[in-house]
């Protein structure tokens, strides 16, 4: 009981701090701006290269051996030369193989206007494309806190458990610092990697809260239960907390992407928003390729949802009983008073569409357990809504499992078997 109500007033702790600029998952308007404009003196853009080089391993380019590899030399005279033809400082590059292209960041001088440069840059046979660096912001079981999550009763965990935890499925958490050794996550982290450049990798409060969500560990006597807690993950720091809000931007969310691509993600959270963006549209397609479930968060002041959730093929997930104006792509799911784990070990309180796409991912870890490679399209298919009269009603996981594969594994009856036991 003393263990119990020490867990309780740390919930309520953390509940202030959680709520502060996590409850509005919006792109704040500055995101809506070219770069040229929102900070003249410090404008950068992205240039992307087609250079394969002869001695290219795909086990090898683009790790961290790539810094040292036999090309590049070469691949640096090319950027170099181009960054001295349009007066641009070259700050920073990156492999991503899974586009093959060599992605380099450079600063325009100050007062320059990205759109002349990038139009110029659009007419050069050395170049693929070039593309302004755009703003993204977060979206924002015996265990005691287990029976307040909404999804332990909605989604009826205890019961999908006996057939699907997540095992040996790979979810990327592409977001801030997770707290990997918080009580309710050690072990379940395989790896952090940091993208943000002149940042060291920290815990931090959202990336903390979704990987929660997603995979908190199950019976270990603390906290909450994640809905899938035998899933691993991979902490990708592309973001950063900023104050109240949490940012990332095209190039920082770029380099995730590619590593998560390049290492075994079976399934990409992308809890976040913002304008569309083609080097990241392009990851997004390749991950889709490979069979790789990627899962956005709806911005519900956009009309398409916002970017990635916009783009086809993309689970595209609101908190339930949220106003979207995505139409029927769109996945409801638990977003609302969402406990969950804090940087510090604690626990808190969250609201936002982050938390409900984080519950899709950790569902769709389940589904790929239990149906691995299923297409995509058979998969979002195969997704059953509870019976009601609204446009949009949240997810049935358990007629769900008995639609993809055939098998009863919640309490129901013979008739929910013979109803929803057509796989598509």
């Amino acid at each position: 009981m003393k263990r119990l109500l020490a867990l309780t007033l740390c919930l309520c702790a953390g509940l202030a701090a959680a709520q502060e600029g996590l409850d509005l998952p919006r792109i704040v308007p500055q995101a809506e701006l070219p770069v040229a404009q929102k900070a003249p003196e410090h404008a950068e853009i992205l240039v992307m290269f087609h250079l394969p080089a002869p001695h290219f391993r795909a086990d090898s380019y683009g790790s961290a051996d790539y810094r040292e590899d036999a090309g590049k030399a070469a691949r640096k005279r090319i950027a170099t030369a181009v960054a001295h033809d349009y007066q641009l400082e070259l700050m920073e590059d990156w492999a991503m193989p899974v586009l093959n292209v060599d992605c380099y960041r450079m600063r325009l001088r100050t007062g320059q206007s990205a759109e002349p440069v990038l139009e110029a840059l659009s007419r050069d046979r050395r170049i693929e494309w070039a593309q302004v660096i755009q703003d993204f912001v977060a979206q924002a079981g015996s265990d005691p806190l287990y029976r307040m999550q909404p999804a332990a009763g909605a989604w009826q965990l205890d019961e999908v458990r006996k057939a699907a935890t997540g095992r040996k499925v790979t979810v990327a958490v592409v977001d801030s610092g997770v707290e990997s050794h918080h009580p309710d996550l050690e072990g379940q982290v395989a790896l952090e990697e940091n993208f943000v450049d002149g940042q060291k990798y920290v815990p931090e409060l959202h990336g903390t809260a979704v990987a929660g969500v997603i995979a908190a560990r199950a019976g270990n006597g603390v906290g909450i239960e994640g809905v899938a807690p035998d899933a691993r993950l991979l902490a990708l720091r592309a973001c950063w907390q900023a104050g109240s809000a949490t940012r990332c931007n095209s190039f920082t969310l770029a380099k995730a992407m590619n590593f998560a691509l390049s290492n075994g993600a079976q399934v990409i959270n992308l809890s976040l928003s913002g304008p569309q963006d083609r080097l990241l549209q392009q990851l997004v397609e390749a991950a889709q390729q490979r069979g790789i479930r990627v899962v956005g968060a709806v911005d519900p002041a956009r009309a398409d949802g916002g970017f990635p959730a916009s783009l086809p093929g993309v689970f595209a997930v609101a908190s339930d009983g949220a106003n979207t104006r995505n139409g029927t792509r769109t996945l409801l799911a638990p977003g609302r008073d969402i406990p969950t784990t804090m940087p510090g070990g604690r626990w808190g309180l969250v609201t936002g569409s982050s938390y409900a796409a984080a519950h899709v991912s950790g569902m769709l870890a389940l589904l790929e357990e239990l149906k691995p490679q299923m297409p995509a399209a058979r998969l979002r298919e195969g997704i059953v809504l509870n019976e009601g009269s609204a446009p949009l009603t949240g997810i049935d996981l358990c007629a769900t499992i008995i639609r993809i594969t055939g098998k009863c594994s919640c309490a129901c009856q013979p008739s929910s078997v013979s109803r929803y036991a057509r796989s598509p």
